[in-house]
């Protein structure tokens, strides 16, 4: 597969962006309620922090010389690894 261009990357990160806030609206016009709204929040807020667990601290941290291609290999890293 080629590799993509940071043109395309931040093309990439655009369009994810939108996905969520389109995704986000959604959710809001069809339950229009503060609750829903907070619990998106925290929804999102809790999943982006695991992602960044996922790379970045285990990467850094825990286990610098294993390179995660994906949360796949993140989820077979973590149980391979506990066995």
């Amino acid at each position: 597969m080629k590799d993509l261009t940071p043109r395309w990357i931040i093309v990439k990160g655009i369009l994810f962006f939108l996905l969520g806030v389109l995704a986000v609206v959604s959710i809001l016009l069809e339950y229009p309620d503060w609750r829903m709204a907070v619990m998106l929040a925290v929804a999102i807020w809790s999943f982006c922090r695991l992602y960044y667990f996922a790379f970045y601290v285990i990467e850094k941290y825990v286990d610098p010389t294993y390179k995660f291609s994906g949360l796949i290999s993140f989820v077979r890293y973590w149980f391979g690894r506990r066995n």
